[in-house]
């Protein structure tokens, strides 16, 4: 026989299960999503040697390029023709008047050993401004514009023609390349830089076109004018006179008379 329950059992027995069946049910579980790829990092710019230590530090103030070329040393030969030519004041007064800055790329003075012998020496006054001024970029450049200048690149020696004084810069990796049409040089370091100017060593003297490139053809000669048949002259006397048509060659003039043949027989005068 089964026993009853007693009442107080059946109180908790009936209390949990009106608290199970309360309990809501559980929530699905959300889909796990994958994370999106990280976008591409834009490449890096051409990672060039450090500026080598200077000889003291550059004096505060405008930018002096001799001051910086001289602190910088090995530039002895690039000092000497900037002050020849005049064109080291030429760049202080463009970065004290001017917001587009400078970009100069400096050979030192390995560099200009490479060169033939005589080289400097062979060049007129005006040449060795251009040559200077071939080194010099009007506007400033960061490494990171290396790779997105617009090439041919003006210098300040001219315009950016074939036969002028174009650069033409190029990146690959970690190189930064300059072909002026007539040899190759390679940006090696940062020599200075503070937003206005910027200067780089390179391991070439940068040779120009119109210096040291063959000369550009001459331009054709304009065709030459047909020349006109001059006009027969006229004698008023050969007009008046009297042909004479019997065959014998005499040629009648009034008050002589000569004979042509062979040889002229003679003259008569009246």
């Amino acid at each position: 026989m089964m026993k009853s329950l007693s009442f107080p059992l059946l109180l908790v027995l009936l209390f949990q299960c009106s608290t199970t069946s309360a309990q809501p049910a559980a929530a699905p579980a959300s889909p796990v999503v994958a994370p999106s790829p990280p976008a591409p990092s834009p490449p890096a710019p051409p990672a060039l040697g450090p500026a080598p230590p200077l000889l003291g530090p550059v004096p505060a103030g405008p930018d002096d390029i001799t001051k910086i070329l001289t602190k910088a040393s090995q530039f002895t030969v690039l000092l000497k023709l900037m002050k020849v030519t005049s064109v080291d004041k030429q760049i202080n007064a463009q970065l004290n008047n001017s917001n587009n800055g400078l970009t100069i790329f400096a050979p030192n003075d390995n560099a200009f050993s490479g060169l033939k012998s005589g080289t400097l020496n062979q060049l007129s006054a005006e040449q060795q401004v251009e040559l200077v001024q071939f080194h010099v970029v009007p506007s400033f450049l960061s490494v990171s514009q290396f790779q997105t200048v617009s090439n041919p690149l003006r210098t300040q020696a001219g315009g950016s023609g074939k036969f002028e004084f174009p650069l033409t810069l190029t990146t690959s990796g970690s190189n930064v390349n300059i072909s002026t049409g007539v040899n190759n040089a390679t940006v090696d370091q940062i020599i200075f830089s503070d937003g206005q100017l910027a200067v780089y060593l390179v391991d070439k003297v940068l040779l120009p076109m119109n210096i040291f490139g063959p000369k550009p053809p001459a331009p054709a000669p304009a065709p030459a004018k047909p020349k006109k048949k001059p006009a027969l002259a006229t004698s008023p006397v050969a007009d008046s006179v009297p042909v004479d048509t019997s065959g014998e060659g005499k040629l009648m003039v009034p008050g002589m008379m000569v004979v042509i043949g062979l040889t002229v027989v003679g003259t008569f005068y009246s």
